[in-house]
């Protein structure tokens, strides 16, 4: 046999083994095809639940008996949390995670339809997105089970079920209890108005319940026997609103008075206030929330009140990886965004009409250009504290009508159709096929590790934000 022989088959071979892998990664996708419906009907089931952070009972049983259905091992009640899981298959290395949330948002009950109708006003509902991110994790997930099995490839492939995104920070009790310490990579996405892959940040975030406690009295007979905890908190808020002139332009501080009295006759007693402090430096915002509890501190005194705070949850900003991000985004433009029907641009079309700033529809059919953003913009993720202890990274796919915010009763109606379940689609697809390139190139996860040790620095030390407290699993009642 001479070279040149020797060459062809050499490549005959290698193209070979290309196409037999490219069949085994369809297979993956073919399995999400051909599951479409029945995760769109979990992820109907978990809109319907719409269960709040810690409370998210039912949410959490389907996406485990969905996960056990498919072979994957289940681990219940993790790290203090009743409706946190995982769910394992595989064995040996690498170990890669793929995160799932399912916790609705408080007052966002609204109908399917393009209009704003609540179905019980003041109920939950899915603002944010996170039954199609349950769902369209858990896909992910079984779809790279399926392509290990069958390629006999060796590796283990974890979903994370992660509880109480909105304020409860979830993943961080997971991340302090270790859970991620042998995880080699993690992969995640958010439902959105686009289709993107950045590797972006995001603001750090800590939160806490102020309580004012004074003196009650009748408020015409004799208020100078009572000393008014509402007094406190509207004392502490006008000091913090003036606080703003004097910190980064960046910070944002925002709060929501959650007890405030019972009736105007009767000086309140009992008054409380829920603050979020964010910023893109975890140290900025240990700063401002320090200058907030002084805030506090002297609210409480100058009205001759007592004061007491509870930290609720603390978030480190997301440590990007443009290794890892740059292989989601070839993935995201390989797999490619998706067209309304006729029913779907009629329904977006009318929901458009309630927007203040819509955008092209044509959108859900696109990849946005990929960018690397390195300060925190927008929201704050329990995502972020994952990212600094094991190399992450997450996709935006369009579950929502172009030039939607999340948080929004537009939000829930569009992740309530089948724009939601088509968006969730596009990630699923997006993310096994991440995952498959990971298990067959190592090098891609070790390039991504060593991102990881040049950003954080050689002398890091993951410290929780919310210090030594446990799980807030009442931060809701």
């Amino acid at each position: 046999m001479n070279s040149y022989t020797r060459l062809f088959i050499l490549y005959l071979l290698t193209f070979c083994c290309s196409i037999a892998y490219a069949q085994k990664e369809d297979l993956a996708l073919k399995h999400i095809d051909a599951n479409t419906t029945a995760y769109a009907e979990a992820a109907m089931q978990i809109w319907n639940f719409a269960e709040l952070g810690y409370q998210e009972y039912k949410s959490s049983a389907l996406l485990q008996k969905t996960l056990k259905e498919a072979g994957f091992t289940i681990t219940t009640g993790v790290a203090g949390m009743p409706t946190a899981f995982i769910a394992e298959y595989g064995s040996g290395k690498p170990v890669i995670g793929i995160l799932g949330e399912y916790d609705a948002l408080p007052g966002l009950s609204q109908a399917v339809v393009p209009e704003e109708k609540p179905i019980e006003a003041g109920e939950p509902g899915h603002g944010c997105g996170h039954h199609l991110f349950g769902v369209g994790s858990a896909a992910a997930a079984i779809a790279v089970a399926e392509w290990l099995t069958k390629t006999k490839t060796t590796g283990t492939i974890r979903y994370y079920g992660t509880p109480a995104e909105e304020g409860g920070g979830g993943k961080t009790y997971m991340v302090k209890a270790g859970m991620f310490d042998d995880v080699d990579a993690v992969l995640h996405w958010h439902p959105s108005n686009n289709n993107s892959a950045n590797a972006s940040s995001s603001l750090a975030n800590k939160s806490a319940k102020f309580r004012f406690y004074g003196t009650s009295a009748h408020a015409a007979g004799a208020p100078w026997f009572g000393r008014s905890a509402l007094d406190g908190v509207e004392s502490m808020n006008y000091m913090v609103n003036m606080m703003r002139e004097h910190i980064p332009v960046e910070s944002r501080i925002h709060y929501v008075i959650t007890e405030g009295g019972k009736a105007p006759n009767v000086v309140p007693a009992f008054a409380e206030v829920f603050y979020y402090c964010r910023h893109p430096d975890m140290d900025m915002v240990k700063q401002n929330f320090e200058w907030i509890v002084k805030a506090a501190e002297g609210a409480a005194m100058g009205t001759q009140t007592r004061m007491e705070y509870e930290v609720i949850h603390g978030l480190y900003n997301v440590k990007p990886n443009e290794t890892l991000s740059k292989v989601m985004n070839r993935n995201l433009n390989l797999i490619g965004g998706y067209e309304y029907n006729d029913e779907e641009r009629a329904f977006a079309e009318k929901l458009q009409e309630t927007l203040i700033a819509p955008s092209n529809l044509a959108n859900t059919n696109a990849v946005m250009p990929y960018r690397v953003e390195e300060d925190g913009i927008g929201g704050s993720t329990d995502v972020g504290d994952v990212s600094w202890v094991v190399p992450t990274a997450g996709m935006r796919a369009a579950t929502w009508v172009p030039g939607t915010s999340g948080h929004s009763w537009q939000a829930v109606a569009a992740g309530g159709t089948s724009i939601g379940t088509k968006g969730m689609i596009v990630a699923a697809k997006t993310m096994a096929l991440t995952a498959i390139d990971l298990y067959k190139d190592p090098s891609i996860i070790k390039a991504a590790k060593e991102e990881l040790l040049r950003r954080r620095g050689p002398d890091f030390k993951y410290t929780p934000l919310t210090g030594d407290r446990e799980p807030p699993l009442d931060y809701r009642n």
